[in-house]
């Protein structure tokens, strides 16, 4: 639920860690750490390759379960239905139905999270977004950079607390990447909190804070300046073909 912050009060925690960890296996996806997220913050994960960043967007979501230590979202454990309902998840690869078109998509999504109005919200995503002629359309007609688009409309037409974005801005042009920046910060001034998987160098500056994961453990915890995040950056950017 996108919802107001109280004017000088601090922000409260919308995320929870507590030694959350993940194993395959014996393989280590994600080591033991502690992190908290306050409303309103925007975050930019960072770290190469492998190194657990989508491995704990999916917790997060609550989509997988952690081996060790728990998570919670708005105060309820990650998976659970009222987590589920604080939390929208925008994966790298999105995800539609066959035989739904856009419009029909944004309907039930919104419907789904008691959000069902006039339209207008969808049609406002679509307008920004640049869709506003496809939404009659199947997303499984559309380009690459078409259907990041449409994933961007299905998360934010529903009401969260926070928002789960794993590499958002690829396959986007820059007029694109810009109303994306635009719509974080919508959501951020309405008390969302905002985590983003990312390895660009203008995201991460555009954000309050970095999180970096190197080898699933949590190796820097601060705000994004170059000196301190220049190995992490340069590791993220490396191409390998190992997945978080």
């Amino acid at each position: 639920m996108i919802a107001g912050v109280e004017v000088g009060a601090d922000p409260a925690p919308v995320l929870v860690a507590r030694g959350l960890g993940r194993k395959y296996e014996g393989f280590i996806a994600l080591g033991s750490f502690s992190v908290e997220v306050p409303s309103g913050q925007m975050v930019a994960l960072i770290g190469p390759n492998g190194a657990g960043k989508t491995t704990f967007l999916t917790i997060a979501a609550g989509l997988l379960e952690p081996s060790t230590g728990a998570l919670e979202v708005d105060g309820a454990t990650a998976g659970s239905i009222a987590a589920r309902r604080a939390v929208s998840y925008l994966p790298d690869t999105p995800v539609f139905y066959d035989d739904l078109s856009l419009e029909e998509h944004l309907q039930y999504v919104a419907a789904l999270h008691g959000a069902a109005d006039d339209g207008s919200r969808a049609g406002m995503l679509l307008e920004r977004l640049g869709m506003e002629n496809w939404g009659d359309s199947l997303p499984s007609e559309f380009s690459h950079g078409m259907r990041q688009k449409a994933s961007i409309a299905l998360a934010l037409v529903r009401p969260f607390s926070i928002l789960l974005a794993d590499e958002p801005f690829d396959g986007l042009d820059p007029p694109s990447r810009e109303v994306l920046f635009e719509l974080l910060a919508d959501a951020r001034r309405g008390g969302a909190a905002v985590v983003v998987s990312t390895h660009r160098r203008d995201v991460i500056a555009a954000a309050d804070r970095c999180l970096a994961l190197r080898d699933g453990r949590l190796s820097y915890d601060g705000p994004p300046q170059d000196e301190a995040i220049a190995e992490f950056f340069e590791l993220a950017t490396e191409d390998k073909p190992a997945k978080d």
